[in-house]
């Protein structure tokens, strides 16, 4: 064959219309499988590429998807949370594989973000990680809504629209800390994070923990709690702060990975030994939760499977495909720091 192939070349070879070859290269539900196949296969044999450019004027289409990630307070000049960033990998492979491009904005939380995608037509859809107090963004959320915008979040529940949401099951995951801590016996516990609507992800941790302890007729003092936001210096403060007021314990759940490497930094200044004095259970798995002395027992959240089941829902959004809510299931990640 001289020249570039077309479509038109491989309707001709695929013995098929041409229409029916661009849905095929689409992987449309309409073409069946064994035409779809064979399509693909005269596709490679002609080494034929989809000009991008044309295909996006045709369908209106960017084929790119917008990846915001908003700003955290973090130890460094970074301002993303390590396990973010962990996700954005998965994310970036899952939108290779669909062919898709991703841009990555990382966004301040008081910007128009809920604007500027939409008016700039940038991105087909957005995937936002991170939203600081979860009711500052509510109005924010409802924007998107109303304006149409194909979008899905990691975390906590959009209002009425679960479809929208990849999360873990944070409640289940607190249970996994508790009935940890439990079987170990070190049942007088404190927790570090924020058990408030404003952080509906750290409540639901402290609910499940909570309730577990509650099921083996154990009450969770309310002294022996604390606020911190996930970073390793408010984790590092709130236990100083507990210490600071005579509060003792012998086992401490934080919120996040984050939290509990500054409680365990903030224990050793006070000559408090981990595990053998304290028990420290965190909530990510972060790389670095197994690098830290002694190494954090934590709940896992499927950064992996997370990322790839975003970029999934909100492609299914972009067809107008029916999109169900995503909850993944958490696994306790069992280490020196309560054992």
């Amino acid at each position: 064959m001289k020249g570039k192939a077309t479509s038109f070349d491989i309707a001709h070879y695929a013995g098929v219309s041409q229409s029916t070859v661009s849905r095929a290269l689409r992987n449309s539900p309409l073409v069946n499988e064994e035409t779809r196949r064979r399509v693909h296969e005269v596709a490679k044999q002609l080494n034929y590429k989809v000009d991008k450019n044309a295909s996006n004027l045709r369908t209106q289409q960017s084929s790119t998807l917008a990846l915001l990630l908003f700003e955290d307070p973090t130890s460094d000049e970074s301002q993303i949370n390590p396990f973010f960033l962990a996700m954005l990998g998965s994310i970036t492979r899952a939108c290779a594989k669909e062919g898709y491009d991703l841009l990555v904005s990382f966004q301040s939380s008081s910007s128009d973000w809920q604007a500027d995608y939409e008016d700039s037509h940038r991105a087909d859809g957005l995937i936002l990680l991170g939203y600081g107090d979860y009711l500052d963004y509510q109005p924010k959320f409802k924007t998107l809504i109303d304006q149409h915008t194909k979008f899905v979040c990691w975390g906590a529940s959009v209002d009425n629209r679960p479809d929208l949401t990849v999360s873990c099951d944070n409640y289940g995951g607190g249970k996994l800390a508790a009935e940890h801590l439990l079987a170990t016996g070190r049942t007088d516990c404190a927790f570090i994070g924020d058990a408030s609507e404003h952080s509906p992800e750290f409540f639901a941790r402290y609910q499940g923990f909570k309730d577990a302890f509650l099921a083996k007729g154990v009450n969770l003092n309310e002294r022996k709690m604390a606020n911190a936001i996930s970073t390793e210096e408010s984790g590092y403060h709130a236990t100083r702060s507990l210490l600071a007021n005579n509060i003792r314990f012998n086992s401490l759940f934080a919120a996040s990975d984050l939290i509990a490497i500054g409680a365990i930094r903030a224990l050793k200044e006070a000559k408090i030994k981990v595990p053998d004095d304290v028990h420290v259970v965190g909530f990510d798995n972060i790389a670095v939760a197994s690098f830290v002395n002694p190494p954090l027992t934590t709940v896992q959240q499927d950064t992996t499977l997370a990322g790839q089941m975003l970029v999934d829902n909100l492609l299914k959004l972009i067809r107008g495909e029916d999109v169900e809510n995503t909850l993944l299931p958490p696994r306790l990640i069992i280490r020196g720091s309560s054992v």
